[in-house]
C-alpha cells in the first residue's frame, strides 16, 4: 500500500481535495492533520487535556464541529476527527489513519506518527514542521491506479508538495 502525501498552504484547497477524493471513492484511506486554530494561544496543554476536550482523546465525526474554522467542511467529510496536544507543535486536529497513529505516538509528534505509517523519519520531521507552520497535511493510502488518482487530485487542488511512498 502506497502513501500519497500532500501539503497544502490553503485550507480551502485541502478541503476541496478531500471532497474530490471522497467523490472518487476514497473514505477511510484519507488522513488529515492541521493546527487547531481554535485552541491557538491557549497554551500547548497536555495530551490528557486534549483527550478531556474530546471526551476520549479522539472524537467522533460529530465532534468535528469543534474544529470551527480549522478545516470547515472537511470535518463533515471525515470520521474520527480528534484533537491532540503535540509537544513542540501545540494543539492539532487529525482525522483518519494518521489520527490513530498520532494517538499512539504523541511523544514522537507528527513525525513519529508518520514514521509508524512508513514515512522516513527526516521527511516526517519536515512534514511536522509544515503542520507547525500552519499548513495542512493530507495522507492517502492507495495502490496502483488509485495511487495515481490520489496524486492527481492532490496536485489538482493545489498541494504545494506531493510525494508517493511505497
Amino acid at each position: 500500500m502506497a502513501k500519497i502525501v500532500g501539503v497544502f498552504s490553503d485550507r480551502k484547497n485541502a478541503e476541496k481535495a478531500v471532497k474530490a477524493l471522497r467523490d472518487q471513492g476514497f473514505e477511510k484511506e484519507i488522513s488529515i492533520a492541521a493546527k487547531d486554530e481554535r485552541r491557538e494561544g491557549q497554551g500547548q496543554g497536555t495530551e490528557m487535556e486534549a483527550a478531556e476536550d474530546q471526551g476520549m482523546g479522539m472524537g467522533e465525526a460529530s465532534d468535528g464541529a469543534a474544529w470551527g474554522g480549522t478545516l470547515g467542511g472537511v470535518t463533515g467529510l471525515l470520521a474520527g476527527v480528534g484533537a491532540l496536544a503535540i509537544p513542540g507543535i501545540g494543539p492539532i486536529v487529525a482525522a483518519g489513519p494518521l489520527a490513530a497513529a498520532l494517538t499512539g505516538a504523541v511523544a514522537g509528534g507528527v513525525a513519529g506518527g508518520l514514521l509508524d505509517m512508513g514515512i522516513p523519519e527526516e521527511e516526517g520531521k519536515a512534514y511536522e514542521e509544515d503542520v507547525k507552520q500552519g499548513k495542512v497535511l493530507a495522507v492517502v493510502d492507495a495502490d496502483g491506479t488509485r495511487a495515481e488518482t490520489a496524486e492527481d487530485i492532490l496536485r489538482e487542488f493545489g498541494a504545494d508538495q506531493v510525494k508517493i511512498y511505497q
